[in-house]
């Protein structure tokens, strides 16, 4: 039965559907105009008004509308919808990047005087943001091993207002266990942000777990073609959705372009049946990693020999496509692999359709001091690779050969 929504200008369809189906249609009918099967990129800085009786009731939010796209734009409403939809959220909003949108979370959760803590490791940027950024604002970080809840717990003190991590972390897969944490920040009154980028909603959707707010770096999975900055906060709370999108995304100018979130949009078209293809390769390549005689050692969740193994198959609903993994010979011989390769490119970032290969203490986590990587779960010589959907024999036969050389 098809229900009318005033409020959306669309009808429900159903929240029932699959999720592939989902990221292709959304759960609202839409017709796009002048009958388009996809929908158009609004690429306008501002917005007409019938009147100014009409353009005071958008102003205060008495009417639906639109006034200017730093603010809310056509195209990036849909995107913003479609995610919240997939992170089983209530709203969201898109931001200019994924550090757009994990920078701006935090400001508008924390105050002077506040603290948040974070897992000990995470992305080199959210490291900066909440070790060298946050504290020029009076507002302090402290480290914990998340995936020993005690330890966290030791942490918190009555200033503590935000608990930031990610799982799986990047670059080295610790698979945090988000109920338990959730269960100790509730009881203290706490806050929790995850950032699911590695996993999608395609394989994990932390709101599920009454996490507060779920932060994507956009440009990697949701995008998945390697073409299109973005970032996205999804929650449950309306509220708080209102005023991270007026007070922080549109005051500090983090703006999604409307061409990015038509971008995005052609992503998540296509994101399960990419995911599926990433972690069927990712299985293979790391199995055949775990038996190479010049690895030392692989970190892959999929792994039965992963710590994290049994919480990944509890919480996830597969494994995701990042392998981390030491060679034989330390760094010299890691920077020869990393060199090597043929087919997989050294690149920062992840989740394109392409392998991606680099040396994380070298390039993406540069901002650690190097003397306390092992603190922060890292090494010189960790070698993180993004498993792409190239055909996996390819892919392999790429590895072995740099392995080889």
């Amino acid at each position: 039965m098809l229900i009318e929504n005033n409020l959306t200008g669309g009808i429900i369809l159903s929240k029932d559907y699959g999720f592939d189906t989902l990221s292709i249609h959304g759960s609202r009918k839409h017709k796009n105009p002048m009958g388009a099967l996809n929908p158009p990129i609004f690429m306008t800085s501002t917005f007409e008004f019938d009147d100014v009786k009409d353009a005071e009731a958008i102003m205060n939010f008495e009417k639906q509308g639109f006034i200017y796209t730093r603010g809310n734009n056509p195209t990036l409403k849909l995107f913003e919808q479609r995610m919240s939809e997939l992170e089983e959220g209530e709203d969201a909003v898109a931001f200019a990047s994924g550090m757009g949108a994990i920078s701006s979370v935090l400001l508008s959760l924390l105050s002077p005087g506040n603290n948040v803590v974070v897992h000990k490791t995470l992305y080199g940027s959210s490291f900066t943001v909440t070790h060298k950024l946050l504290p020029k604002y009076h507002i302090t970080c402290k480290n914990a091993d998340f995936t020993k809840p005690e330890t966290v717990e030791k942490a918190i003190d009555h200033n503590t207002k935000v608990l930031y991590f990610e799982t799986p972390s990047n670059p080295n897969l610790e698979i945090i266990d988000i109920e338990q944490i959730v269960k100790l920040a509730k009881s203290k009154g706490i806050k929790v942000v995850v950032d699911n980028t590695f996993a999608t909603p395609y394989f994990q959707r932390p709101l599920t777990f009454d996490v507060d707010v779920v932060v994507h770096s956009a440009t990697k999975y949701i995008c998945g073609h390697g073409d299109a900055l973005g970032g996205v906060a999804v929650s449950k709370d309306t509220d708080f959705i209102q005023k991270l999108k007026f007070d922080y995304m549109c005051e500090l100018g983090a703006v999604m372009s409307p061409f990015n979130a038509w971008l995005m949009l052609r992503g998540l078209k296509t994101l399960g049946v990419r995911m599926r293809q990433h972690e069927a390769n990712a299985i293979q390549v790391a199995e055949f990693l775990e038996k190479h005689p010049k690895v030392k050692s692989v970190i892959y969740p999929g792994l039965k020999t992963f710590k994290g193994h049994e919480l990944a198959k509890k919480q996830m609903d597969g494994f995701g496509a990042i392998i981390s993994f030491e060679v034989e010979g330390g760094l010299d011989k890691a920077k020869k692999v990393v060199n090597s390769m043929r087919l997989a490119k050294l690149a920062v970032s992840l989740g394109d359709c392409e392998t991606l290969i680099e040396l994380p203490a070298a390039m993406t986590h540069a901002g650690y001091p190097k003397e306390k990587l092992k603190d922060f779960g890292l090494s010189e010589s960790m070698i993180r690779i993004s498993v792409g959907i190239e055909n996996v024999s390819d892919i392999i036969e790429d590895l072995d050969y740099a392995l080889n050389v």
